[in-house]
């Protein structure tokens, strides 16, 4: 599944087309992807300007003229297509390329782009666990898929002492913690992993082992550090191709060829004076990738 990165990437490829653009239609080829499109949802947008594109945790955030914002989640497979008359673009990024089977466009946007050029922002999801609904003015936050995220692992506010406040008397393993979106908004797998091998901190130990007294403490400082660097890197490098996943406009980022432990199972540990292997283990169902030399 696209974790933030990925999905910021995209936001940033959809940017320069969509923001200012008119909707002229809204073509949707099926009823429903995870959840039923909303009532009217093609008749309710048709004729409305989007004033910008937004981002919470891995929700891509449309706003419109109306105050409305349709808020979008890819799902396993789902990607955006910019096509234009003769060319097309899919910004994001993925291991293995993200669908353009055109039986799998389930919802194309015809828009009219700042300066009159006419353009298609498609929808593709082979495994349709993506969606798109539709918050009707009022408070963002108040939403029930966003009103209980927690901080984003973006910019300075993620510190350790923040860190230090969220960790302290949680007793569940490290990593669990952390994919925890009540406490931080966004973070997954892949970035959780690299995080907690940069910070140099087991994903079993215990999550208050990294902050037990008032205040921040050498650890949470350290893994603050980390999991802000891991995220900026990947935005950096237009996310970590992972599997399903291409950017807007069709080329591929290369953050998974700086992975230190993700997918490196029985490789050798990339920290030079440590000599360790990395293991995988499972974890919530779900990989952990990390050195036990190195990790403690």
């Amino acid at each position: 599944m696209p974790e933030l990165p990925e999905v910021e990437t995209v936001r940033r490829g959809l940017q320069p087309a969509m923001e200012g653009a008119q909707i002229q239609d809204v073509e949707l080829r099926r009823p429903n992807l995870r959840f039923p499109f909303p009532h009217n949802f093609a008749k309710r947008l048709a004729g409305r300007q989007i004033v910008a594109l937004g981002r919470r945790a891995k929700y891509l955030l449309v706003h419109l003229d109306t105050a409305d914002v349709v808020l979008c989640h890819l799902g396993m497979s789902g990607s955006f297509r910019i096509a234009y008359q003769d060319e097309e673009t899919t910004p994001g990024t993925f291991h293995h390329e993200r669908s353009k089977a055109e039986k799998h466009d389930h919802a194309i946007f015809h828009l009219t782009a700042v300066g009159g050029r006419q353009l298609r922002v498609v929808y593709n999801d082979p495994r349709r666990f993506g969606f798109m609904l539709l918050h009707e003015g009022g408070a963002l936050d108040s939403h029930p898929l966003l009103a209980g995220l927690g901080v984003e692992p973006t910019g300075n506010m993620l510190d350790g002492v923040l860190l230090a406040d969220l960790l302290r008397g949680r007793r569940a393993p490290l990593k669990t913690a952390l994919m925890d979106q009540r406490l931080i908004a966004g973070l997954g797998n892949i970035y959780v992993c690299e995080a907690l091998w940069r910070a140099r901190l087991s994903p079993l130990r215990s999550a208050e082992t990294v902050a037990r007294k008032a205040g921040a403490s050498e650890r949470s400082q350290r893994l603050a550090e980390a999991i802000r660097t891991v995220i900026a890197e990947a935005i950096a490098a237009g996310g970590s191709s992972l599997r399903d996943y291409v950017q807007t406009d069709g080329s591929l980022g290369y953050f998974q060829h700086r992975f230190n432990v993700y997918d490196r199972d029985g490789e050798a540990c990339r920290r030079e004076e440590c000599g360790g292997t990395v293991q995988r283990i499972v974890q919530g169902g779900r990989s952990t990738f990390y050195c036990p030399a190195c990790q403690r």
